[in-house]
């Protein structure tokens, strides 16, 4: 991954709340998708702090700023910035949650595989986890050598797609294709990762989602089975955290956030010596 060369856009910076209270005791951590920012989560960030819960919303390498800095990432570290987010908010607090829109949906639930000892629960957004369908997402492997980057429409990801008027959560226009393909390709070991996830998973989507068809968050639900649960944004497009359900998702990601640390905490009073 190279440095950014671009300023980060107002609005896009990563996000934090040290928690206060009894509730301060819990962290969340939310990531944002593919060609977002925490512009598209940083409401929910905010009201989940108001609340009193710690919170941090990194900001994704090559995000927020332009595609060109985003040409210049991968997957992989996306995952890493997740990851050392999760390690830090670990060492201040007792429990962790994390969750995310869309990819960072994804990313949740391909952390939570590995670091399932550390995390209390995940939360899932309108996550993707099924092949893109369409003739981009097929010929995404060799687009890269072709054509370096394409309209993000061209890969089904729909302008600013909420059902609340007014929604702009400045997402890139282009997506750069192998930065695209790069999280393609992890797609089938989050699947296979999926049946042996043993943590709580709050599974929120869309039925209206024009980005990423509701049938992903139904697979995951399918293969979590009784470790899934279910939360369905009516109102809602893709944008779930800016749109008309938002406040029923942050106050149901809040009572999910609080009950999965008391269960944790419960399990290991009950395993003390």
């Amino acid at each position: 991954m190279r440095k950014r060369t671009q300023a980060i856009m107002p609005g896009a910076e990563p996000w934090s709340s040290p928690g206060h209270g009894e509730l301060g005791r819990i962290g969340i951590v939310l990531s944002h998708g593919i060609t977002g920012s925490p512009i598209s989560i940083r409401w929910a960030a905010e009201q989940l702090a108001a609340r009193g819960f710690a919170v941090e919303l990194p900001r994704l390498p090559g995000h927020g700023t332009s595609w060109l800095d985003m040409a210049r990432t991968t997957y992989d570290d996306w995952r890493q910035e997740v990851l050392e987010t999760v390690d830090e908010l670990t060492q201040r607090t007792d429990a962790v949650i994390l969750g995310g829109l869309s990819m960072g949906g994804t990313l949740a639930l391909d952390i939570g595989w590995q670091r399932e000892r550390q995390l209390a629960g995940l939360v899932a957004i309108n996550a993707t986890v099924l092949p893109r369908a369409g003739v981009l997402a097929k010929i995404a492997p060799v687009l890269k050598y072709v054509v370096p980057v394409a309209p993000s429409k061209a890969a089904g990801l729909v302008e600013n797609d909420a059902a609340r008027a007014g929604v702009d959560e400045r997402a890139y226009s282009m997506l750069p294709a192998g930065a695209a393909n790069s999280f393609l390709a992890v797609l089938p070991r989050v699947r296979r990762q999926l049946r042996q996830l043993r943590l709580p998973v709050l599974v929120a989507y869309a039925p209206q989602d024009h980005s990423v068809p509701a049938a992903n968050s139904r697979a995951i639900l399918d293969t979590l089975g009784g470790f899934g649960e279910e939360l369905v944004l009516e109102r809602s497009y893709h944008l779930a955290t800016m749109d008309l359900d938002r406040e029923l998702l942050v106050d149901r990601i809040a009572a999910f956030a609080e009950r999965v640390a008391k269960e944790r905490w419960a399990a290991a009073e009950a395993a003390a010596p």
